[in-house]
């Protein structure tokens, strides 16, 4: 197995997680009410479980100089985690959570083939070749055809 193939079923199985955590989410919404308290809890966990991986894998904790030198904006991506998290726990109780799922996949390969095109935010540039456009429109007939009613 290739560097490329891990990379590859590192990003499968991530991806395998998110309708698990979108279940599990839904259900503690049950007991603990609004979908932003769920959301907290769940980053609540999800930051004990990072700091036992840190700890338990002995990863420094970062310097504080190396904080510091970052730009406010790269911090942003926790508070867009937390807005991705709250999205699935507001709407799949009322679309369930193939469609719910299906949108958020959707939205994230539109923006997604967007950043890799422009090499934005310090990405690298990976035009938007017609074959990845083609793939981005199957991806809408999919979610269209999960959003359809019988």
């Amino acid at each position: 197995m290739n560097e490329r193939t891990i990379y590859l079923f590192a990003a499968l199985a991530g991806g395998a997680i998110l309708p698990v955590q979108i279940a599990l989410n839904t259900l503690l919404r049950r007991y603990i009410g609004e979908p932003m308290q769920v959301t907290f809890v769940s980053y609540l966990a999800g930051t004990l479980t990072s700091l036992a991986v840190c700890f338990f894998a002995r990863y420094p904790i970062p310097a504080s100089t190396s904080l510091f030198q970052t730009s406010w904006w790269m911090w942003v991506g926790g508070c867009l985690g937390t807005l991705y998290v709250w999205a699935t726990i507001f709407s799949t109780p009322k679309i369930g959570a193939a469609l719910a799922l299906s949108l958020t996949i959707a939205g994230q390969m539109i923006a997604a083939l967007f950043l890799d095109h422009y090499g934005a935010i310090g990405l690298t540039k990976y035009p938007a070749s017609p074959l990845r456009i083609i793939g981005i429109v199957f991806v809408i007939i999919g979610v269209s055809l999960v959003a359809a009613k019988k």
